[in-house]
């Protein structure tokens, strides 16, 4: 039965046709954000970025810098400018620097492989992978690598694709090639993604190690989830592996291997120390069951788990509640702790559209700076990171708090933009009419 959002999809024949022409419009439409966005950066070149301008004191400061976005011989672009364009298409200043640092390395570097996927040959999320690897390449690198994909990018591989740009990192870059052999260890990381943490207090952890790093940690692992078994453990060997894993944790933080003072001196116990912000009701604080928030997480977990992270020897501190409605003013520019924590609770990420950035790691800013009357009070005050603070210092970004958890910004040509409780809308491409 066709669907009636579907029009003339009545049989599997015309369904395809009409998956494969919105594929095709889909594309087109890909093709044409990147051509705006190299547009953009050609409208904010390094020439448009005023030479200095006053910080209020006296004193001269650069307020925006030129930065590069993509490989050699590709233009400057202002930096102030990625974060209207990332407003106006609803993504982070960090995606619109990604989008326009991709175009530029198509459009001068890549430009055979440009002209592929202007043509919808080749998808925009290739020609844009491509635009990243080729990025550290000199230009006669990234020239090689655009020749020899020109005739066959479409049909390869894309381990052929990393095969073929290691190749002309080598040929065309020597030293930068040995340079990164010798540093390969950097790419080690081991990662815990507290940030993405389930309900039920369970998170994803993935790294890459040396070798011998990730066979020693096995067999620790692996002897932690025996020993388990031999206490009575009952539960699968990938539940015990994982707590294994925690037990080995816990164990290392009971030790201080820079404590020893003197031949035979023994390690110093040291209490665990596992530093998280909680949220909780009166009434979980009585016992009754419920949820919980956790700042570093920004997820929400059982009461249940939170008391279970509190039992045995760790260090439990309450503060006192904050009253997010009550108003604190003080005369002094300095902003007080205790405001700051209010503003970080009832915004706990940067104000500025589409920012994630949490608010313990922004700046506390007076929304009506305080040299022009603004008052150093609750309901003038908003967590800024210090990127979109120095924008909305030095550019026409503009913005007032509308109410506790709500800002309404104006960008310097015009747009919108409201971000309430974390959450960003694009109101109006124009400004309304005055």
């Amino acid at each position: 039965m066709a669907s009636p959002d579907l029009p003339d999809c009545d049989t599997p024949v015309a369904v395809l046709a009409f998956a494969r022409s919105q594929r095709a419009a889909a594309q087109a439409a890909e093709v044409k954000v990147l051509e705006a966005a190299l547009t953009w950066a050609a409208m904010h070149p390094e020439e448009s970025i005023p030479t200095n301008s006053t910080n209020g004191a006296g004193g001269l400061i650069f307020a925006e810098l030129a930065v590069p976005l993509a490989g050699e011989g590709t233009p400057l672009v202002a930096e102030f400018a990625l974060m209207e364009l990332g407003a106006a298409l609803g993504v982070s200043t960090d995606s619109a620097k990604a989008l326009i640092g991709d175009a530029l390395e198509l459009a001068h570097r890549l430009k055979r492989t440009w002209a592929l996927v202007q043509a919808g040959t080749v998808p925009t999320w290739k020609g844009r992978r491509l635009a990243q690897l080729t990025r550290l390449l000199p230009l006669d690198g990234a020239d090689f690598v655009d020749r020899q994909l020109a005739a066959a990018i479409g049909n390869v591989g894309w381990a052929a694709i990393e095969r073929l740009v290691d190749h002309a990192r080598v040929t065309f870059d020597p030293d930068g090639a040995e340079k990164q052999r010798r540093q390969a260890a950097d790419g080690r990381r081991f990662d815990v993604h507290t940030e993405s943490a389930d309900f039920d207090g369970t998170v994803q952890v993935e790294g890459t190690l040396d070798l011998a790093d990730a066979l020693d940690l096995d067999a620790a692992i692996r002897q932690g989830a025996e020993e388990l078994a031999a206490l009575g453990s009952e539960e699968p060997l990938d539940v015990r592996r994982s707590m294994a894993a925690g037990e080995l944790a816990r164990r290392q933080l009971t030790l201080d291997l820079m404590a020893e003072t003197g031949e035979g001196a023994g390690s110093v116990v040291k209490p665990r120390q596992v530093v998280i912000h909680v949220h909780l009701s009166e009434a979980a604080l009585g016992g009754e069951p419920g949820i919980a928030g956790v700042e570093e997480t920004r997820s929400i977990v059982s009461t249940d788990q939170v008391r279970d992270w509190c039992s045995g020897d760790a260090q439990v501190v309450v503060k006192p509640v904050i009253d997010l409605d009550a108003h604190h003013h003080t005369d002094a520019y300095a902003v007080p702790d205790r405001l700051v924590e209010q503003t970080r609770l009832t915004q706990p990420t940067c104000a500025f559209p589409w920012c994630e950035r949490a608010a313990r790691h922004c700046d506390t800013d007076h929304v009506v700076a305080h040299g022009d009357g603004g008052p150093t009070c609750s309901c003038n005050l908003a967590p800024l990171c210090r990127r979109h603070h120095r924008a909305k210092t030095h550019t026409g970004w503009t913005y007032e708090r509308t109410d506790q958890a709500t800002y309404l910004w104006r960008s310097p040509h015009g747009l919108h933009l409201v971000k309430s409780d974390g959450t960003t809308r694009l109101l109006t491409a124009h400004p309304p009419d005055e």
